[in-house]
């Protein structure tokens, strides 16, 4: 997945995430839901940025 492509993902989970928290609650099951795909992400997004990093000092 490109960089590009992931960040937009994020963004729209994101806005998703604190949508349904403000209609349903921080603590409901679908707000952790995406919270938890949010993470998932932003941890490969990190990944993504480190490995790239990695690869231009070599």
């Amino acid at each position: 997945m490109c960089a590009e492509k992931l960040l937009k993902r994020i963004e729209c989970l994101r806005n998703e995430m604190t949508a349904v928290a403000m209609e349903k609650g921080f603590t409901s099951d679908e707000s952790i839901m995406l919270s938890q795909e949010l993470d998932k992400l932003l941890n490969f997004y990190e990944s993504m940025k480190s490995q790239n990093a990695a690869e231009k000092v070599k």
